[in-house]
């Protein structure tokens, strides 16, 4: 059929160059004539560190949950993240995992998997990809100041370039992808919107972290982590190594109040072996550090929930961190923004841009945020240094039986997958509620605990050849 001349053509703006942004503008692509991407700062060309994102010095995965998202998204982006030098790490199959209940076996899956690289180069990827499409442009240097329309329909945004200069953008459809430090709560009051309901929870935990070139190939090297305890009532300590891209290892150590890391290089290998198991410290002695300790307090859970207002403009929609941010020691960031995007797709496939388009979007972006946010702060409540909210009766008998299946999961393959595919966001929470992980969590682990960490033979060979004897390693 041939299309109108005089039909109007359409225009989607959204608010923010992060991955969040991007993958925003992948979601409403197919269904609008133009894209225009609002960033603040510039975009670099290739994976370098951008501005206005501070966590990138710290340790990034990618769930398979938000992996498969974005490859739907962006079919092939997955074969050009591993091309570019990321790894494909199986969980638990290349996982040493050192939980508050024991050590994890090495169960032998590959359904559920993390991506590892540099945040720089998981950016640069997706970027790369969305930006080909020439459907999507971007004004970097640009603010977004305030939203254009009214309480019942939101049709644009006003603009302030770098030299100060003013204007509007009409658009359909605004997507909010501006991260923590969004604005949308400010614009929804100045349209009139009020009774917007938020959360805070703040464990007080700080991040260390440093890139290291690994003392062995890091091709097929497990992501070695191990936790803090929150039971203890004892100020927490966790660590972890992440293989990244060109050889390195990107090391992280966290810890609460009382045992929060610092930025001084001369204590980061010392802290590393006040953990519950040396392995990483023993590790970092063969290692070569290649950049400065950078250290971060940002690490608060925050949400607002937008799905809950009982009035929501048309032509709105926020995701990624504009909704909820979550205590990065979990790594659920990325891979929420990426779920949120195809939930944004979803309803613009069913709908395209007609009325309850924007509410309907932001309760379905609302469904990944839940699952994320009860696994995070459903851990950090339990810090004796939380605040914002405390553990009640309900939270700590939850506690006792993740504690459980946790401590089953050791031993036991069956609750093992259970719990991974939780974590990676693959199925929901009731997953672990089903009758075979009820049982088994009764039964307990069938397996006995290990002693110590599971390196395979051919990890052990590396290390022989590297000259490093790990004391308590087990095969």
């Amino acid at each position: 059929m041939t299309e109108s001349p005089h039909r109007m053509s359409t225009r989607a703006v959204v608010v923010g160059g992060s991955l969040a942004g991007l993958l925003a503008a992948a979601a409403v692509r197919d269904h609008v004539d133009s894209v225009e991407i609002i960033e603040a700062h510039g975009l670099p060309e290739g994976p370098e560190a951008r501005p206005g994102v501070p966590q990138a010095a710290h340790f990034h995965v990618l769930l398979s949950g938000g992996a498969n998202a974005i490859e739907e998204l962006l079919p092939g982006t997955v074969k050009e993240l591993l091309s570019a030098g990321a790894h494909r790490v199986p969980m638990t199959t290349n996982m040493l995992i050192f939980s508050p209940e024991g050590w994890y076996r090495r169960w032998r899956r590959d359904s559920h998997y993390l991506i590892t690289a540099s945040r720089d180069l998981t950016d640069s990827v997706v970027r790369r990809q969305v930006l080909k499409d020439p459907r999507v442009g971007v004004r970097p240097h640009t603010k977004v100041t305030a939203l254009l329309g009214s309480s019942r329909r939101v049709t644009g945004v006003r603009l302030r370039a770098a030299d100060g200069t003013e204007s509007e953008l009409t658009a359909d459809l605004v997507v909010d992808a501006s991260g923590k430090a969004a604005r949308t709560p400010q614009w929804l009051a100045e349209l009139g919107i009020s009774g917007l309901a938020q959360d805070r929870i703040d464990s007080g935990i700080a991040y260390a972290s440093r890139v290291y070139r690994a003392p062995v190939p890091t091709d097929n090297w497990p992501v070695i982590s191990v936790q803090a305890d929150p039971r203890t009532g004892e100020p927490g300590r966790t660590g972890g190594i992440v293989p990244i891209e060109n050889g390195r290892w990107h090391v992280g150590l966290i810890g609460t109040p009382g045992a929060q890391p610092t930025r001084e290089a001369a204590e980061f290998e010392p802290y590393a072996r006040t953990l519950r198991h040396r392995v990483i410290a023993d590790l970092l002695t063969h290692a070569e550090p290649l950049t400065d300790v950078a250290v971060t307090h940002s690490t608060v859970n925050r949400r607002h929930y937008y799905e809950r207002l009982k009035s929501w403009p048309e032509g709105l929609v926020a995701l990624g961190d504009s909704v909820a941010a979550f205590n990065p020691v979990y790594g659920h960031g990325m891979s929420v923004a990426a779920l949120g995007a195809v939930a944004l797709r979803t309803q613009l496939s069913a709908l395209g841009l007609t009325n309850g388009l924007s509410r309907k979007a932001q309760r379905a972006i609302a469904g990944p945020v839940e699952l994320a946010w009860s696994l995070a702060v459903g851990q950090d409540i339990h810090y004796a240094t939380a605040e914002g909210r405390t553990a009640n009766t309900a939270d700590r008998l939850l506690q006792r039986y993740v504690s459980r299946l946790s401590r089953t999961a050791t031993g036991s393959h069956h609750v093992a997958t259970a719990m991974t595919e939780v974590l990676t966001l693959q199925s929901p929470g009731t997953a672990l509620l089903r009758p075979g992980v009820l049982a088994a969590a009764l039964m307990g682990p069938p397996r006995p605990r290990l002693d110590g960490p599971s390196f395979t033979g051919g990890e052990r060979r590396l290390l022989a050849e590297a000259g490093i004897r790990l004391p308590g390693v087990t095969g």
